[in-house]
């Protein structure tokens, strides 16, 4: 048999059907398609979790639940979003996009995406299954600190454990697989300054990753023998430091929440040139803004920490380091707003998603300064100020982003188009909602109230019911967008070669571009 018929999925018996198709795909298509619904299903299996906690804070007082699962669900909910919804719904987006943006035919090691899919529903399951075991799901929070997670925690700690190793080998082979693609397998005369910035975007979150995901299984590692073969990484009482947890946890963490956020500028990069009719503005200062973010965010891990005690030099370089991130920030948001001046632009759903994404991305960008001042940090840390912050950052950010792209390429995917006024209805229903979830939570953090915590004082009440009433009308408006995916790929009108041409009549092809086209929409048909 030659080495062209078993590089794919064709046997012996001719290609795979049906759900063999689904688990021996090497197709690039087909496992992006795969990642999308898992991390589809983990964001309304993760939002089903905040609904619970959002049900238990309603009033004050303990209602609905026991406060140690209140706190599994907050563990369950932020492990579950981070592992299993945002970062898999872009290592989808990349498996579809980016061979078909650099010309290739598939990703460079197709058999190794499928493993490294196929690693995910077992973590994720193992990660789900510990609410059934006696003990309990883990309760310590996302960041699971030590001592909670080694001393003081239950023994389905140690399926958590296995669950995250899991999820960072799959992590590792995925940005592996991204870099060899993009470094090898370029179309002629796609030189890397004419890559789609959703391609330069990837490339970058693959070389964080592969920096620190060891990182992570390095802290778990350490969690795992402390636990069980005597040793005491964590432990004050045998010579160790729970502090170093928090630095080792945060160095991972830090690059983690950007390695969340630059495929989103990416996306963002793709959609707004297209709806504003002009070519991106300021391509190549978008490339290096994106890589010092990249390299910034080694920087200044321990601005997670200004509570912990570290001295004031410490505190004034992690300040400063921290607010210096918001230069290159800065760069891409004004470049957004330069892009949109004077283009003819039209609102059909992607360019709407794309500019909440902006406009509220922005407010998580604001928060986030707040937070990189250390005097008043103290304050806000560990507050609801924080929670409003990052869900800004990763739901208005991270989610918003890959909700437009869905949006924008689905037509390319099914050759059907979604229904418009539908998507448009999704979009102002889960923004007028998520800010009524998460605005109030600024204020009620300000005054005071700490997050994680099931029962607070009364003075909290009126902003807790709104934020709570809100919570469960944008949880509803997802379950609406399951609704408008499933009828989009049922079928709806045909999509058009060129999608989102002709919208004003204007022939997107008479614009000048720094790259070889401006937009998927243009890419040559991979056949």
């Amino acid at each position: 048999m030659s080495t062209a018929t078993t590089h794919d999925e064709h046997h012996e018996h001719g290609p795979a059907t049906g759900l063999m198709r689904w688990v021996t795909t090497t197709n690039h298509k087909d496992i992006g398609t795969l990642y999308l619904w898992l991390s589809f299903i983990m964001l309304l299996t993760g939002g089903a979790m905040a609904m619970v906690i959002r049900a238990e804070l309603f009033q004050p007082g303990l209602q609905l639940v026991d406060p140690n699962f209140f706190n599994s669900m907050t563990t369950m909910h932020g492990l579950i979003m981070v592992f299993g919804a945002i970062m898999p719904a872009f290592v989808g987006l990349a498996n579809w996009l980016i061979p078909m943006m650099i010309g290739a035919p598939d990703m460079a090691l197709p058999r190794m995406n499928n493993w490294s899919f196929w690693i995910l529903p077992f973590a994720f399951t193992m990660l789900a299954s510990t609410l059934f075991m006696e003990g309990g799901a883990p309760a310590f929070g996302w960041t699971f600190y030590a001592p909670l997670s080694t001393t003081f925690a239950p023994d389905t700690t140690d399926f958590f454990i296995f669950a995250v190793h899991l999820m960072g080998i799959s992590s590792v082979m995925g940005a592996i697989n991204v870099i060899a693609t993009i470094l090898n397998m370029r179309a002629p005369g796609m030189t890397l300054m004419k890559m789609p910035l959703f391609v330069w975007t990837w490339l970058i979150t693959a070389y964080l990753l592969i920096a620190v995901m060891p990182v992570l299984a390095g802290a778990v590692t350490m969690m795992l023998t402390d636990r069980h073969f005597g040793t005491s990484f964590f432990d004050a009482a045998g010579g160790g430091d729970p502090v170093m947890f928090q630095h080792i946890f945060w160095f991972f963490g830090h690059p983690e929440v950007y390695i969340m956020i630059l495929p989103a500028f990416g996306i963002i990069s793709a959609i707004i040139p297209t709806f504003a009719r002009k070519p991106l503005f300021g391509y190549s200062s978008m490339v290096y803004a994106s890589a010092s973010i990249a390299i910034l965010s080694f920087m200044v891990w321990a601005h997670h920490m200004f509570t912990t005690g570290m001295p004031v030099a410490g505190e004034l370089y992690f300040m400063y380091a921290t607010i210096m991130i918001a230069v290159p920030t800065g760069v891409k948001i004004f470049n957004w707003v330069a892009t949109m001046w004077r283009g003819s632009m039209t609102f059909e759903t992607p360019m709407l998603w794309a500019l909440g994404f902006v406009v509220m991305f922005t407010i998580g960008g604001f928060s986030g300064l707040m937070l990189g001042v250390a005097p008043v940090d103290t304050q806000y840390h560990d507050t609801y100020f924080v929670v409003a912050h990052f869900h800004y950052v990763l739901v208005t950010g991270a989610l918003y982003s890959i909700i437009a792209a869905f949006y924008y390429w689905v037509p390319k995917w099914t050759g059907n188009m979604y229904d418009e006024k539908l998507g448009k209805i999704h979009f102002w229903w889960s923004t007028i909602s998520v800010n009524v979830l998460f605005f109030p939570q600024h204020f009620i953090g300000l005054a005071g109230m700490p997050r994680r915590i099931p029962d607070y004082a009364l003075q909290f009440a009126e902003f807790n019911m709104i934020s709570s009433i809100g919570g469960f009308a944008f949880g509803l408006a997802q379950v609406f967008f399951l609704y408008i995916v499933v009828k989009t790929i049922k079928g709806g009108e045909k999509a058009t070669d060129k999608v989102w041409e002709g919208a004003t009549g204007l022939e997107f092809e008479e614009l000048p571009s720094p790259a070889p086209y401006h937009s998927f929409d243009e890419a040559p048909a991979v056949k």
